[in-house]
């Protein structure tokens, strides 16, 4: 896992092993602490950011450079 300094200072854990692919680069899954107990968010490959969100469909979207992921379930009954 790489460490790398937080929004708020605090070190957070990229796994690089474990992530998502995003329209523009893979989102990467962050943990707290590097023995990965509690997830803390997604990390963008992209753009270098941890300011993403996630919605209720479970796709994820960067703030900042607008990467997104589609959603993990899909039906029609999503459109």
């Amino acid at each position: 896992m790489q460490a790398k300094s937080g929004p708020d200072g605090q070190t957070l854990y990229i796994d690089r092993s474990e992530g998502r692919r995003g329209q523009k680069g893979p989102f990467f899954v962050v943990y707290e602490s590097e023995s990965a107990d509690v997830r803390w968010g997604f990390y963008c490959a992209n753009c270098g950011t941890f300011d993403n969100a996630v919605d209720s469909m479970g796709r994820v979207q960067c703030n900042e450079c607008s990467n997104r992921t589609k959603a993990e379930e899909w039906d029609a009954a999503h459109e």
